[in-house]
């Protein structure tokens, strides 16, 4: 969602600031025509790219692994997360082999 690093809070990142994405994210878009997955990582870039801060990873992620998506969501890859995997071992169970199926597919894919 940013190319900066906005600093560390109390909980974790702090979150983007909003003029980051606004400003550089439709310009480099459209420098990538041929995307075929997009996997959406974080609390910040759910909420941009679904337009719904009231649903928490754990849920995007929940809902997600019942139903396939063009995007993907996932947690932020932080040691922080370790807790979150161990409390939702369905992630790692259910949506893990998926994604990792979809990357290899784009890869490959001619």
């Amino acid at each position: 969602m940013r190319f900066c690093f906005p600093g560390t809070g109390k909980q974790g990142d702090l979150p983007p600031r909003p003029e980051c994405a606004k400003h550089w994210r439709a310009q480099l878009l459209r420098l990538l025509p041929n995307i075929q997955l997009t996997i959406v990582i974080g609390q910040y870039a759910q909420a941009y790219h679904f337009n719904d801060k009231e649903m928490s990873v754990t849920e995007r992620s929940e809902e997600l692994a019942a139903v396939l998506a063009e995007s993907n969501s996932t947690p932020a890859p932080s040691p922080r997360n370790r807790i979150w995997l161990k409390r939702n071992p369905w992630y790692e169970q259910k949506l893990t082999p998926k994604l990792r199926s979809e990357v290899k597919n784009c890869l490959y894919s001619t």
